[in-house]
């Protein structure tokens, strides 16, 4: 058996090689021709799947290692009887942790404490689910928006859009591109989306570029509508427009979801369905491929720090979110050719960043209530025996 197999996709020949012949393609020059002798084609968000890819290939199985599925025409692939699969919460913790990075980041930058704001989480899905927990145990108050989980569940607490947006202190994006109806998500924060808002208020987009009418958006931020802006991904991607860069307060270059178990969990998941579908015995041993977190243990020192500032001195020695901030910036400088291959390069190159369970925090004259936060956050702490 032959797979085809997207550069980006970690660990991905070592994990696909256990399941058969693998042929690593950089993610965008794979064509048809990569897979006119291929069973199967793994991939992530940058690799187009289309008929134009597959047609009169012998391709039966597509995976993507990602959450989000818009750049797969799954409709034609369920037509032409082509398995496929995509990894959904893969990268949901890793997304959340970097809306709490971003937030303590602009809370310690502008002096403002986030307990007590209230933040409308729109898209309450994998990430969004997380995110609320996060900023609850941050003492905010959260607001919820999410028509079809509202359809499904006949929560009371699901809120309309317009109530999320006149009461929310900040508000943050966290579902799919849907184009179709009944819930579109196309464009969902246009002129009308900011004109509700509630002035001043903080926006948050780390769920798909094409969510935001970013025209919409810079009106907003030059009218006093929206005071500080964090914008993760892009609308057209990876050419991404500098004109927001310059007005975001922080940026980064879609890599929310991009934490080494965030990626991780992806190509496992397209490793397991792809073994299920071809019937292949799974012996890739997984956890013999994890290499150990850069950041084992943070000491720190609370007395005389406030909580938010206790967390912000935590978070940014295992994820500072200001050189992604930095990186993207210093790619802005480049032509428009080199920059879209220096977003590119930005996220295929990534560094190495563990998520926050991977390190033991002692937090030395801490309160129990700062303890409850770190451990919410997902951070574990000494066990002290009684």
């Amino acid at each position: 058996m032959k797979i085809v197999c997207a550069e980006t996709v970690l660990l991905g020949h070592e994990a696909l090689s256990h399941a058969g012949k693998t042929e690593i393609i950089p993610d965008r020059e794979i064509t048809r021709d990569h897979l006119l002798d291929a069973d199967a084609l793994i991939i992530r968000s940058k690799t187009k799947v289309t008929k134009e890819l597959l047609q009169g290939t012998p391709v039966k199985f597509v995976g993507t290692a990602t959450a989000g599925t818009d750049h797969i025409d799954s409709a034609w692939l369920e037509s032409q009887g082509i398995y496929w699969c995509a990894a959904p919460g893969c990268n949901a913790n890793s997304v959340s942790e970097f809306l709490v990075a971003a937030l303590l980041v602009l809370g310690q930058r502008h002096e403002f404490s986030l307990e007590g704001k209230t933040i409308g989480v729109v898209g309450c899905g994998n990430v969004g689910s997380r995110v609320v927990k996060k900023c609850h145990a941050l003492g905010m108050n959260v607001l919820r928006n999410d028509p079809p989980l509202a359809a499904i569940s006949e929560d009371p607490d699901f809120l309309p859009l317009e109530t999320i947006l006149t009461e929310s202190d900040i508000v943050t994006l966290h579902l799919p591109l849907v184009k179709n109806k009944p819930w579109p998500t196309h464009h969902l924060a246009d002129y009308c989306f900011f004109e509700q808002l509630k002035p001043g208020a903080l926006f948050i987009n780390a769920a798909r570029g094409s969510v935001c009418d970013y025209d919409a958006l810079l009106d907003a931020k030059m009218a006093g509508a929206v005071s500080q802006m964090v914008i993760d991904v892009w609308s057209p991607e990876p050419a991404f427009r500098t004109d927001v860069l310059k007005m975001a307060d922080l940026a980064s270059p879609h890599i929310a979801g991009h934490s080494y178990e965030g990626k991780i969990n992806g190509t496992i998941a397209c490793y397991n369905e792809l073994c299920n579908f071809f019937e292949i015995v799974k012996t890739w041993n997984i956890a013999a491929s994890l290499p150990l977190p850069a950041v084992r243990s943070v000491d720190i020192n609370c007395a005389d720090q406030a909580e938010e500032e206790a967390l912000y001195d935590i978070i940014r020695q295992v994820y500072n979110i200001e050189t992604d901030d930095q990186l993207i910036r210093e790619a802005a400088i480049q032509n428009e050719i080199d920059r879209a291959k220096n977003f590119d390069a930005l996220r295929k190159h990534y560094r190495m960043r563990r998520e926050f369970k991977n390190t033991e925090v002692r937090a030395n004259n801490a309160s129990d209530s700062l303890l409850k936060k770190i451990r919410a956050m997902g951070f574990t702490t000494p066990t002290v025996n009684p």
